[in-house]
């Protein structure tokens, strides 16, 4: 698998996010370009002006008037997805806990426990294509799949570094995490030691598959093409690599 490799951001990235059809790929960083690629060959189509600082996430299609306003709880929300049907919406943030809310009314209707959440910041949040469960990634070191209806842990993969990024293959029965040493640590540490890869997790069983190396700081976006045949992963070092993926990757036994 030889990823083709996108620089289009001055400053690390922070999410990546496929149109529904898998043709585009949207790349936010820290900088105040958000850009969109195509996402057979990495060429940069263009990028959107107007922000002033950093661009922590993005979606494809947006209003631009505000349709409801939901107050969380103290601390930032780092990452939200649509629960089943667009009817509610699924939150996490920097304190460690999962909320599902009503889309409609803005109430709080679930949220995770101490005892099956995590314990530090949650990073990423991923749907399946289904949209029947999701993926969340922390700096605790693991990424938890729940259902998205009833908050029910189902699966829990353990990594040996904090957890920026995570995704779900819309293909097959994997899952895909990325993270690495904290970033003020990078400069001081080889890279291979900082462990930069993206890690393949089987989403049955839990085991590691594979693993797919190339960025030179922590992994911090992490997105599958919806057709399943490739996904985009974003760096500290201010990199979008896509890849695609090799015949030998469909015919994985376990």
């Amino acid at each position: 698998m030889r990823p083709i490799l996108m620089k289009g951001h001055e400053r690390p990235l922070t999410f990546l996010k496929y149109n529904r059809e898998g043709d585009l790929l949207f790349s936010c960083a820290k900088d105040h370009t958000p850009t969109v690629w195509f996402a057979d060959n990495g060429e940069r189509l263009g990028t959107y002006k107007g922000h002033n600082g950093a661009v922590w996430c993005c979606d494809v299609s947006q209003t631009g008037e505000s349709v409801l306003t939901i107050k969380g709880p103290h601390g930032r929300i780092n990452r939200a997805v649509w629960g089943p049907l667009n009817k509610t919406i699924i939150s996490a943030g920097e304190d460690a806990v999962i909320r599902i809310w009503d889309s409609e009314t803005g109430q709080l209707l679930k949220k995770s426990d101490k005892e099956t959440g995590h314990q530090k910041p949650i990073t990423s949040l991923s749907k399946s294509a289904s949209g029947s469960h999701f993926l969340s990634g922390s700096l605790d070191k693991s990424a938890k799949l729940w259902d998205a209806r009833t908050l029910t842990l189902i699966k829990a993969y353990v990594t040996e570094r904090p957890v920026n990024a995570c995704a779900i293959s819309p293909l097959l029965d994997h899952v895909v995490i990325g993270g690495g040493q904290d970033a003020s640590h990078v400069t001081t540490t080889d890279r291979r030691a900082g462990k930069f890869e993206a890690k393949f997790f089987h989403k049955i069983l839990q085991e590691e598959i594979g693993g797919v190396k190339g960025h030179f700081g922590p992994i911090n976006a992490l997105a599958f093409n919806p057709d399943g045949r490739s996904f985009a992963s974003g760096g500290e070092d201010g990199y979008v690599r896509l890849h695609h993926f090799d015949p030998d990757y469909f015919n994985i036994k376990m």
